[in-house]
């Protein structure tokens, strides 16, 4: 590989073969043994509590965790966090430093959705997972110690596509009515035609032959196609008029760059508050590098962004 990824991230860049999502069974079994050797993560401060909820009509519970800051009895704005992982591996587990950190800094009750993964259960089982997980929060926001009022939805990669995706259903089915979407290093578009998706096909652990796989396991043979819903592929939306204010990021060496862009622009276009960065030096999973300084500063404006949308 030839780019000049910023030097924190250059170690790492071999490292990521485990993404592999050719075979998603056996990619899942490798990273949850991964996942067993590593501590268990530091809950100082935070009350975490695992629940199932209803699932969408029909269709199996939704199991979801709960941060909330340890010892404050008042309400507190929330946060719906959906995991990333091409739609296809993941679990609540993944994020756990994550959502601890944004319940413990940025003073919020964050509920963590483990949706039904593809191929197994393709769409739109794991988007209606996530909605269901919203209009569970919404309606139990008094037992939560939540205020309605301020609730936003948090995704990574996958989890930032399915965020905006549940945005444009809360939009057009009535509710619930959302705050603020941060969609972080969001995967949005199946079409793939864009120049970072055309050029970045050798990036470490994510790149372009694992973001077609990664469509192809959720949408079938429809993934590129002419009928491709928007709550699917919230990229190709062509009204993003009503919906909450946004925080968008994207990474200079990461397929998904361009499409998280240009639906920042389009947000812009349709007069949705929004604001976007693009991060410098840095591949798709280098999220997974936390204390890389390009990681140090995401998580640090992650908190003041969401602690200005949710606190004012």
């Amino acid at each position: 590989m030839t780019y000049p990824f910023d030097a924190d991230l250059v170690e790492a860049a071999g490292n990521f073969g485990v993404f592999d999502l050719t075979d998603p069974a056996r990619t899942r079994a490798t990273l949850i043994a991964a996942g067993a050797q590593r501590p268990a993560p530091d809950t100082t401060g935070v009350e975490v509590t695992d629940l199932e909820i209803p699932g969408p009509d029909g269709e199996p519970p939704v199991p979801v965790r709960v941060y909330r800051p340890a010892g404050v009895p008042r309400e507190l704005p929330a946060v719906l966090n959906i995991h990333g992982g091409g739609f296809v591996i993941g679990r609540i587990e993944v994020d756990d430093d994550t959502c601890l950190d944004i319940a413990r800094r940025a003073d919020v009750v964050v509920v963590s959705v483990g949706y039904r993964l593809a191929p197994e259960d393709p769409y739109p089982a794991g988007v209606e997972d996530c909605y269901a997980a919203l209009r569970w929060l919404d309606a139990h926001a008094g037992d939560l110690r939540v205020d309605a009022t301020r609730i936003a939805v948090h995704g990574i990669s996958a989890g930032g596509g399915l965020a905006a995706a549940v945005a444009l259903l809360a939009r057009d089915r009535g509710g619930p009515v959302l705050a603020f979407q941060y969609l972080d290093l969001p995967e949005l578009d199946d079409r793939r035609d864009t120049l970072s998706m055309a050029r970045f096909t050798d990036t470490p652990g994510w790149n372009t032959p694992n973001a077609e796989l990664s469509w192809r396991h959720y949408l079938g043979e429809a993934a590129g196609g002419d009928d491709v819903p928007v709550y699917a592929a919230p990229g190709r939306a062509k009204d993003l008029s009503g919906l909450p204010p946004a925080y968008v990021t994207a990474l200079e060496y990461d397929p998904c760059r361009d499409e998280a862009v240009a639906y920042a622009e389009n947000l812009f276009a349709a007069g949705v508050p929004v604001e976007t960065h693009v991060f410098s030096g840095a591949y798709h999973l280098a999220y997974l590098l936390p204390t890389a300084k390009v990681s140090l500063r995401r998580a640090e404006e992650r908190i003041v962004v969401l602690r200005s949308a949710l606190h004012g």
